[in-house]
């Protein structure tokens, strides 16, 4: 397969042939339709992250279709529409038993722990826990942009805030996450709640 690869952290990508991934007996491989591009990514790629070993292919925000899984598998078929979480969990934890994904204590991360969706195909773990299915009217470019940045607002708008109908939401440097807080914050995800949003400037 085409992969975008980098050899040393900081210094040129290039697009080459590296082997196609094989789904693990409980994983899936998924064919990229596609992916964004999370100032995550830079992070990784300038060696900010610890967990990554060259060479390495970025990329963790990713829709496409199931190309196959591996024989434990039970809830997905080759052909499925999926996207995945930007952190992915194992599905048998204490965290994950108590639908804290999220946080699971063995969590990996396409893009980081290991290659990702800056390729024509990734390879996703724990496909049961972690694939996500895809409406029909969904296209591929608006489930990949859901990835970190809404995932991330929802968690803190609804989850960690728990903002209630009424309540208002302040929302300090309006980049991808602070524009997707903004979106749950105002009928996304709690209606009802009143906005408003501070720009920050990135010099």
């Amino acid at each position: 397969m085409r992969a975008v690869v980098f050899e040393e952290f900081g210094k040129p990508l290039e697009v080459r042939e590296v082997p196609d991934p094989v789904a693990a007996h409980d994983g899936a491989v998924v064919r990229v339709e596609a992916t964004g591009l999370c100032r995550s990514d830079w992070h990784g790629w300038m060696g900010h992250d610890s967990g990554i070993t060259l060479p390495h292919v970025p990329g963790h925000e990713l829709s496409g279709v199931i190309e196959s899984v591996g024989g434990d598998v039970a809830n997905w078929r080759p052909g499925d529409r999926v996207t995945v979480p930007f952190i992915c969990a194992c599905g048998r934890c204490a965290a994950c038993a108590r639908g804290a994904q999220q946080v699971c204590e063995r969590q990996e991360q396409p893009g980081f722990t290991h290659w990702g969706s800056f390729a024509e195909y990734v390879p996703v773990h724990h496909a049961d826990a972690n694939l996500v299915a895809l409406p029909e009217t969904m296209s591929f470019a608006t489930a990949a942009s859901l990835g970190c940045r809404f995932a991330t607002a929802f968690r803190a708008v609804v989850g960690q805030g728990r903002v209630r109908p009424g309540e208002g939401v302040a929302v300090h440097g309006c980049g991808g996450g602070g524009r997707s807080a903004g979106v749950v914050s105002a009928g996304g995800g709690v209606p009802g709640v009143g906005l408003a949003c501070a720009p920050r400037w990135l010099v």
